[in-house]
C-alpha cells in the first residue's frame, strides 16, 4: 500500500514538470525547468500559490511605480499651466499697456471696472514718463532763469556759483532723458533698468528742487514761515509733502485750507492720514467723476464743494465723533452737513499725514490717478469743532483768524519730495 502511494506521488510530480515544460514553450527562446518538492500532505495548487509570492511583490512594485508616474504627470501639467500664466503676465508687462482693469487694493479706494482713467492721468509707459520729466525740467528751468535775473541785479558770487551747479544738474538730467528717448527709438525696452533709472531721476529731481528752494530762500529771508503755498504741477505718484509729526487721538476735528486747481474731472487728494492697520483713517479726495469726499476710518461722506475752476477757494470740514456729525464750508459759507460719519470712532494717533497723495499703505502705495494737481496753502488742523464765525474769519483773512492747535501751516513742519515746489503766498492778497 505504501509503495502504491509513493508511485502516485511520483506520477504527479512528473506531470507537474511536463506542464511547466509545455508552458515555457509559449515564450520561445531559452527556457528553464523548475522542479519544486512538495510535501505529500500538501495540495499542489496551494504549493504553487505559495511559491508565487515574489510575483505578487513584483506586481505591487509595478503598481507603485505606475502611481508615481501618474503623480509626476499631474505635477508636470500644473507646472505647464503656471508657465503659461507667467508667460501671459510677462507679455502684458512687455506690452506696457496703459490701460488697467478696475481693482480694489488693500486700504485703497475701489476703481470702477471697465472704465477708462477718469482723472485724465497719463499712462505709465516710458514715453509718458518722459513727458512728465520734461515738464518738471521746464518748471525747474523757469525757476533757474528767475534766479539768474536776480543774480545779475545783485552781482552775488555765491548765487552765480549755485546757478552754475544747478544748470549742470539740469543738463545731466536732459542727457538722461535723451538717452531714454534713444533707447525707446531703437526698440530696446529696458524693462529691468526702467524702475532703477526712474528712481535715480526722481532722486536727482528732488535734490535739484531742494537746491533751487534753498537758493530762492535767500531772496526771502524776511518772509514769515507761514506765507507760502505748495504747488503740485503734475499728476504723478512721487510728488508729495510729508508732515513731520503725527496727529494725536482726536474725538473732534476741524480741517481748513486754501485750494486752487483746474484739474477735471477730479482734483485728486489734497491730504491723507494713515495709521497702522487703516490707510483711510482721514482722507480728503475728489476722484474721477465723484464729488469731493471725506473718509474717516474708511467711512465716506460726500461734500458739496465746487473748486476745480482754477480759482482760490477756502474750504473747511468739521466733525465730531458723537453721532458722526459733520459740516462743510466753502469760502466762509456753510454748504452742507450730515451725520453717521464714523460715529464714536476717535481719530487714531501714531499715523502719517501726507499732502498731495492718497495712501494705500502707511506712507506709500501712491496712485497717480488719485494725486492732487494744483496749489495748496494755509493747511490747519484743530482738535475741536470751530464755530461758523471762526471759519468765516479764516476765509476772510481776519486779524482774529486762528492757527491750528494740532497742525499749523509752517515751512519747517514739512518735508517735500518729487519736485513739488514752494512759492510765496499771502491769503486774500493773491486771490484769483
Amino acid at each position: 500500500m505504501q509503495v502504491t502511494k509513493n508511485g502516485i506521488y511520483w506520477r504527479l510530480f512528473l506531470s507537474s514538470c511536463l506542464f511547466l515544460q509545455s508552458s515555457s514553450q509559449d515564450f520561445g527562446g531559452q527556457t528553464q525547468f523548475i522542479c519544486t518538492s512538495v510535501p505529500k500532505d500538501m495540495d499542489i495548487c496551494a504549493a504553487t500559490l505559495q511559491n508565487s509570492v515574489p510575483g505578487e511583490d513584483l506586481k505591487s512594485t509595478v503598481m507603485q511605480l505606475r502611481e508615481t508616474v501618474l503623480q509626476q504627470k499631474e505635477t508636470i501639467m500644473n507646472q505647464k499651466e503656471t508657465i503659461r500664466e507667467l508667460t501671459s503676465k510677462l507679455a502684458r508687462c512687455e506690452s506696457q499697456s496703459g490701460a488697467e482693469p478696475g481693482d480694489a487694493r488693500p486700504g485703497g479706494r475701489r476703481k470702477e471696472a471697465g472704465t477708462k482713467n477718469t482723472m485724465g492721468d497719463v499712462s505709465r509707459g516710458p514715453a509718458d514718463t518722459l513727458t512728465q520729466l520734461s515738464q518738471t525740467l521746464q518748471s525747474l528751468k523757469q525757476r533757474l532763469e528767475n534766479l539768474e535775473q536776480f543774480s545779475r541785479s545783485n552781482n552775488s558770487v555765491q548765487a552765480n556759483s549755485l546757478k552754475d551747479l544747478l544748470q549742470s544738474k539740469i543738463d545731466d538730467l536732459e542727457k538722461q532723458v535723451l538717452s531714454r528717448v534713444n533707447s525707446i527709438e531703437e526698440g530696446k525696452p529696458g524693462l529691468r533698468n526702467e524702475t532703477e533709472q526712474r528712481g535715480r531721476v526722481e532722486s536727482t529731481l528732488t535734490s535739484l528742487h531742494q537746491r533751487i528752494t534753498d537758493l530762492e530762500k535767500g531772496q526771502r529771508e524776511n518772509r514769515p514761515l507761514d506765507k507760502f503755498q505748495l504747488t503740485f504741477p503734475l499728476r504723478t505718484n512721487y510728488m508729495y509733502a510729508k508732515v513731520k509729526k503725527s496727529l494725536p487721538e482726536m474725538y473732534a476735528l476741524t480741517v481748513c485750507m486754501w485750494l486752487k486747481s483746474n484739474a477735471s474731472p477730479g482734483v485728486g487728494t489734497p491730504f491723507s492720514y494713515a495709521v497702522p492697520g487703516q490707510a483711510n483713517e482721514l482722507v480728503l479726495i475728489e476722484w474721477g467723476n465723484n464729488p469731493m469726499e471725506i473718509l474717516i476710518n474708511d467711512k465716506v461722506a460726500k461734500l458739496p464743494f465746487l473748486i476745480n475752476d482754477g480759482k482760490w477757494h477756502h474750504i473747511c470740514v468739521t466733525w465730531t465723533t458723537r453721532d458722526g456729525v459733520w459740516e462743510a464750508f466753502q469760502d466762509g459759507v456753510k454748504r452742507g452737513s450730515g451725520e453717521n460719519l464714523a460715529p464714536y470712532h476717535p481719530i487714531k494717533p501714531q499715523g502719517l499725514l501726507i499732502l498731495g497723495q492718497e495712501q494705500d499703505t502707511l506712507g506709500g502705495g501712491f496712485d497717480a490717478t488719485q494725486a492732487f494737481v494744483g496749489d495748496l496753502a494755509n493747511f490747519h488742523i484743530w482738535d475741536r469743532k470751530l464755530s461758523m464765525g471762526e471759519i468765516y474769519n479764516l476765509a476772510t483773512c481776519s486779524s482774529k483768524a486762528q492757527v491750528g492747535n494740532v497742525f499749523a501751516w509752517m515751512e519747517t513742519s514739512l518735508d517735500i519730495y518729487g519736485g513739488a515746489s514752494k512759492w510765496t503766498f499771502e491769503a486774500c492778497r493773491q486771490l484769483n
